[in-house]
């Protein structure tokens, strides 16, 4: 690949949500603050709605890594799942034996239990639901019931659920207003500015080892942030495909022709206008327009 051609240790936009590439960008650092706050306070339920590819794998993931020591994490990171399977995953998350085995009764005892039992040793504990949108209804109902589950001063399970706006639309229906209304604090993540989209590709740059000058101008990154709507995931993807073109190329600077060869080449972003497309298409129409005056000019004389 272009890693030797650049001088990188490792590819600098890959979409694998990996937390050493993180950068405490303003709408990511908002909702962290955020979700911890709230984490402490005790509230319930606990929601970020952000559209796909504006990082909230990530920030789960760095939520998972920097949440303080006392409390006790069960992760959901693929939440098809009926409410048996619901109920089962979040007892294997949390430690219950043979939880596969026992009735939905039994389990449902056990899981309080376990959770009594953790906060007696001084334990919260967060259950965290990544693409939350796809839970099924009977499963979101679920997932309210856990919240019952408390003492007479504070939850016994705090619940997080990072999404796409699509949960938002499914929440807005009246038999869903009870969950909705549980719902104490939610963060909605924007997509980056053409400042912190030069910040963020120069940062995963020096993560990734490079220490050249500046691949990507601050004119091309605010042509980029336009193509991608500043959306991360489609930050990464353009320049991925830009590095390897000027890999190809044996190019060390990166060009509007790099970006607009990219974009081309990938889904859901903001095509360049072809400025000689545009012209040509011009032209042609005022030349129709001058032959039909042209025709039409001497039939009126001659009448």
């Amino acid at each position: 690949m272009y890693l030797y051609h650049f001088g990188l240790t490792q590819l600098p936009f890959t979409l694998t949500p990996n937390t050493s590439f993180y950068l405490g960008l303003a709408p990511h650092n908002e909702a962290l603050a955020v979700l911890l706050t709230a984490l402490k306070t005790g509230e319930g339920f606990l929601k970020v709605i952000g559209e796909v590819g504006t990082g909230k794998t990530l920030l789960c993931r760095k939520l998972l890594n920097d949440i303080p020591d006392h409390f006790v994490t069960a992760y959901i990171p693929n939440p098809y799942l009926n409410p048996d399977e619901l109920r089962r995953a979040v007892a294997v998350e949390l430690g219950v034996k043979q939880a596969q085995r026992m009735s939905v009764q039994l389990l449902t005892q056990r899981i309080q239990t376990r959770l009594l039992e953790l906060h007696a040793k001084g334990h919260s504990v967060v259950l965290i639901v990544d693409e939350a949108q796809a839970l099924p209804e009977e499963s979101l109902e679920a997932l309210r019931l856990f919240t019952n589950l408390e003492t007479e001063s504070r939850k016994l399970l705090q619940v997080v659920m990072f999404a796409q706006p699509e949960l938002d639309a499914r929440l807005a229906e009246q038999h869903f207003r009870q969950l909705r209304q549980r719902i104490t604090f939610s963060y909605r993540l924007r997509a980056m500015s053409a400042e912190e989209v030069e910040h963020y590709i120069q940062h995963r740059l020096n993560v990734a080892g490079y220490k050249g000058a500046a691949l990507f101008s601050s004119k091309l990154c605010r042509q980029l942030t336009k193509a991608s709507k500043g959306i991360p995931r489609l930050v990464n993807v353009i320049c991925h495909k830009m590095l390897m073109l000027g890999y190809g190329e044996g190019q060390y600077q990166l060009t509007p022709k790099h970006l607009s060869l990219a974009v081309n080449d990938t889904e859901d972003t903001v095509k360049p206008n072809n400025h000689w497309r545009t012209i040509g298409v011009l032209t042609a129409t005022l030349v129709v327009l001058v032959i039909a005056a042209w025709l039409f000019i001497p039939m009126e004389r001659f009448v």
